[in-house]
């Protein structure tokens, strides 16, 4: 349709509507009588006739019919004043009546138009599904490169100076992998604590060379991380190289929590928001409540579902933490979407201490116990992580495999050697 043909439309709309309220203004000044009142009147006046008739077939005497006449013809009168009241009361003055037809008519028209010039886009093109679609995947296609968006994030990132101890460690920990590049663990250290300095590009090339070390024991994760911190080193931007990863991630292990989550973002992020609530709503359903990735989805959603024209409200029940964990209130689920970040952080740690709780009092899985150790590791709560690794090495003595899963969360988190 085009611009012309939209005006001429939109106005007649809303004359059409303007005419309407007028109309409706104008008759009900002429509406007269309460419509109930005038019932009675009628039907006082159907009683007279039908005495007249009961005294003419002999079911009622004369006498008897005068006094049902005069009681009837009582009621009719207090009925008539009725329903000449109510007319009088409910019938304004017609100068009254026009005046208010006229401002309401202006107002509707000047409202209508006034909000759409506010809050539309008149000289907007129309962009129908096929061509939004074709625009968002042009879009997909035109991403810059990782290198490219490092070099846009490189002033962004946050200068992190460590102690002199620390930066001693760090120094000695690059010299040793200078000298044995493929030790597994020394890279997995490196990935580690090159992410906690904001190192995030020497992060993820130490990562990268893990993969190639590590060659057929490749897991999900392995991939899922190396996204996360291509991602961290463009500055929040899922570059093609990141997507790359994360497509590698998923055909190891399509449920993977963190490449779900960023395969969300990369649509989101390429104006496909209706792909993006799909991705997330059923990631965030089958999800724990100390997953990592539920308070950022939580806190975006309400944007994701108004801009895919979809109608979403938080979960009536808290995603599953396990069979019998309560997780966090309605409350807190429904107030995740009005958190400000250092309120999200405190939510995060929230959900940390209440797995802690559970393992201290219920027990779990190594599983658990390792997403507790790195869940710690990311807060910088290294004192409590390295608690829990002692702890862990003595629930699970008996169970070496368990404990090499925990003892690899441990070494990444920098607790264990």
């Amino acid at each position: 349709m085009g611009l012309s043909a939209f005006w001429i439309v939109s106005v007649l709309l809303a004359l059409a509507v303007a005419a309407l309220l007028v109309l409706a203004l104008l008759r009900g000044r002429t509406q007269g009588a309460d419509p109930a009142a005038a019932y009675d009147v009628q039907v006082y006046r159907d009683q007279l006739r039908e005495v007249d008739r009961d005294v003419a077939r002999g079911v009622l005497t004369e006498a008897e019919g005068e006094r049902v006449r005069v009681e009837v013809s009582r009621r009719l009168l207090e009925a008539d004043r009725a329903a000449r009241t109510a007319g009088a009361e409910t019938t304004a003055p017609r100068g009254l009546s026009i005046a208010a037809a006229i401002f309401t008519g202006i107002a509707v028209l000047a409202g209508a138009f006034g909000l759409y010039w506010t809050l539309g886009a008149p000289d907007y093109p129309d962009m129908p599904l096929a061509a939004r679609i074709s625009a968002a995947e042009e879009l997909r296609d035109a991403r810059p490169s990782q290198a490219a968006l490092e070099t846009a994030a490189a002033g962004t990132m946050p200068e992190i100076t460590p102690d002199e101890r620390f930066a001693e460690l760090m120094d000695r920990l690059r010299a040793a992998m200078e000298e044995n590049p493929d030790d597994p663990q020394g890279l997995e250290l490196l990935v580690v604590n090159e992410a906690r300095l904001g190192n995030f590009v020497a992060a993820y090339t130490a990562q990268q060379r893990l993969i190639e070390v590590k060659g057929d024991d490749l897991v999900a994760d392995d991939f899922g991380d190396l996204a996360d911190l291509m991602i961290l080193a463009a500055g929040g931007i899922v570059s093609p190289e990141a997507e790359q990863a994360l497509n590698r991630a998923l055909a190891l292990d399509p449920a993977n929590g963190p490449a779900r989550y960023y395969t969300g973002l990369l649509q989101f992020q390429t104006r496909r928001p209706d792909l993006t609530f799909a991705t997330w709503q059923s990631l965030l359903t089958e999800s724990r409540t100390d997953d990592p990735w539920v308070p950022p989805i939580l806190s975006q959603m309400p944007e994701v579902a108004q801009l895919a024209g979809v109608r979403w409200t938080p979960p009536s029940a808290p995603p599953i933490v396990g069979p019998d964990s309560p997780g966090p209130s309605q409350e807190d689920v429904e107030a995740a979407s009005d958190l400000t970040p250092e309120e999200r952080d405190q939510m995060v740690r929230g959900m940390v201490d209440g797995l802690a709780e559970r393992l201290a009092t219920d027990g779990g899985t190594p599983e658990d116990w390792a997403r507790l150790i790195r869940a710690l590791g990311v807060l910088q709560e290294l004192d409590r992580a390295g608690a829990i690794w002692t702890e862990a090495q003595t629930v699970f003595a008996d169970a070496p495999e368990a404990l090499d899963q925990i003892r690899t969360a441990a070494q990444l988190a920098g607790v264990a050697e």
